[in-house]
């Protein structure tokens, strides 16, 4: 076990020079949860801005589900992913568990709703406010939905990046589908578990300041494209 002072040296030094599985991580987590974020906006965003802009019976319902599905435990998200992709379940003859496209589509499924949720918020203000010009121009619900995700795009740009943060941070359902196997599927926050439990705390430290640091530019890019947003607003 290393002593904090030693520990926290060591790990300024693994950053500052590079160090190569300092790296190898890093990158693979970036990997992992952007193409996650890429996906869950994907499925997302024409979700929250259909829902935004239709009224049907039971749509009270849908919100709620939507809503507490924002929620989701990740290791029960880890857990049926697992299931899934296990050589007994039914995707397991594709080979994908414990591989980095298994960690991705667990954040995903992690994601995706917190960006349908976020976004319907967004587009459902909108759309009041848009809802007789679209009348008196004849759009159509497609239509419609196109306009408002351009019109909205720096808030919605503010919803994905709420969504990265929130994948690059995650281990629960990423460490039971990715295994944390070193080289192949070890991202940051698995790392920083297995190597406090270690007591190797100068990697864990060093990968804890990559992750702060990722953190703070994740909410200094939010502030920013608000700021640019209501300058834009102004115009």
């Amino acid at each position: 076990m290393q002593n904090m002072t030693e520990a926290t040296w060591l790990a300024l030094q693994l950053v500052l020079s590079g160090d190569a599985d300092l790296l190898e991580i890093v990158a693979l987590s970036l990997q992992v949860s952007l193409s996650a974020t890429f996906l869950a906006c994907l499925i997302g965003l024409p979700l929250g801005a259909l829902v935004a802009i239709s009224r049907f019976p039971g749509r009270g319902a849908v919100l709620v589900v939507m809503n507490a599905l924002m929620g989701l435990p990740p290791v029960v998200v880890g857990l049926i992913v697992y299931l899934h992709l296990s050589r007994s379940g039914p995707l397991g003859f594709l080979g994908l568990l414990y591989t980095p496209t298994a960690m991705i589509i667990a954040q995903t499924i992690l994601i995706a709703p917190i960006v349908a949720a976020l976004s319907r918020q967004v587009l459902e203000d909108m759309h009041a406010e848009y809802a007789e010009q679209f009348r008196s121009l004849c759009l159509g619900r497609w239509q419609a939905m196109q306009a408002l995700i351009w019109d909205a795009r720096y808030a919605l740009l503010t919803v994905g990046l709420a969504g990265f943060g929130r994948a690059v941070a995650e281990v629960g359902a990423v460490i039971i589908v990715g295994g944390n196997i070193d080289h192949l599927t070890r991202v940051m926050t698995t790392a920083i578990a297995l190597e406090t439990s270690k007591g190797a705390l100068s990697l864990a430290l060093a990968l804890g300041i990559v992750l702060l640091v990722i953190a703070l530019g994740v909410n200094a890019a939010v502030q920013g494209v608000r700021m640019s947003a209501a300058r834009h607003a102004y115009v």
